[in-house]
């Protein structure tokens, strides 16, 4: 006879994802773990998404959940004042009065085994992978758990630059911005560095490599422009992908949620988990310059509008 699996409270389920993704392993200025929620609470349905927004929090009560798991931690920056009048005040209001808790998971989720970052590594179909900074490994509750930010990777076979991109593509979900590539669309690549989010502070960590392409995403003109130069000069060309900020960590929420049900399951738990359909990406739409579309008040200047050649093509 099979035992019946019992619905778990709200503190047994931070407790089983704690597990997967331990608290120890965020970033000292992280704000990671549960922001809302009682302990005692029963929890039968948990909601993921990216983004703690009033939409998604409109959402988690709208599809019955007990608890919210976002990428991105609603306090960050922190708030001295929570009222319905803030938008972060009118999340947490949204959550408590519809009886669901908030818990965020963001650089615990980005260095775990299994996290974000490994979610991008499936994507694109990355073996021998490793940590993109220098790569630690510490014991928690008896498991091993990898400490590193990034990821660094080998396709199978070498494909050329634009079927990664396309590729990569196929995998995200969709966005207004894409993805924007800095490089030769028939470069041979084969080795792959990536971090999730926005990762130009490990620029210095990529070129310590052998990766012939970088993935990652929020790239500013300044840092990637010095990038790009730099492989420019010392040889090594090394590509980059830009993508959607949240796109590029979304990945992650579909195995996050498989493995906390499963986990839960072999503790005797039972939940329903669902993943948010709503694009918190918070750009709708594109238009592309130098290109004229039709005559307006700008119509002067706009067919005044430079033709730049690309770099990449000298």
């Amino acid at each position: 006879m099979t035992e019946k699996l019992e619905t778990p409270t709200l503190a047994e389920v931070v407790d089983a994802f704690h597990t997967l993704f331990p608290p120890q392993l965020a970033a000292g200025w992280d704000a990671s773990g549960l922001v809302a929620g009682r302990a005692a609470a029963k929890v039968n349905t948990v909601l993921f998404a990216v983004d703690a927004l009033t939409a998604t929090a409109e959402e988690a009560v709208a599809e019955g959940a007990q608890l919210l798991i976002t990428h991105h931690p609603l306090l960050l920056r922190g708030a001295k004042f929570i009222p319905d009048s803030d938008y972060k005040g009118n999340v947490l209001h949204t959550l408590i009065e519809g009886g669901c808790g908030l818990l965020g998971a963001h650089t615990n989720a980005d260095a775990a085994v299994e996290g974000v970052n490994e979610a991008l590594c499936d994507a694109i179909g990355l073996i021998d992978r490793e940590p993109l900074t220098e790569a630690q490994t510490q014991v928690l509750d008896g498991q091993e758990h990898a400490v590193g930010t990034g990821r660094l990777g080998t396709l199978p076979e070498e494909i050329t630059l634009k079927e990664l991109a396309e590729r990569l593509a196929a995998a995200l979900p969709a966005t207004a911005g894409g993805l924007r590539i800095a490089g030769r669309a028939d470069q041979p690549i084969r080795r792959v560095a990536l971090c999730g989010g926005a990762g130009d502070s490990l620029f210095e960590a990529v070129r310590a490599t052998d990766a012939q392409v970088y993935i990652t995403a929020d790239l500013r003109h300044h840092p990637a422009s010095e990038f790009r130069e730099t492989a420019r000069v010392d040889g090594s060309n090394i590509a980059l992908i830009d993508c959607s900020h949240p796109a590029s960590e979304s990945l992650w929420l579909r195995s996050a949620a498989d493995r906390l049900r499963a986990l839960l399951a072999e503790r005797g738990f039972t939940i329903e988990t669902k993943l948010s359909v709503l694009n918190t990406d918070p750009w709708d739409f594109t238009v592309s310059t130098g290109v004229a579309t039709g005559q307006d008040a700008h119509s002067a200047s706009t067919a005044a509008a430079p033709a730049w050649t690309s770099l990449t093509e000298k």
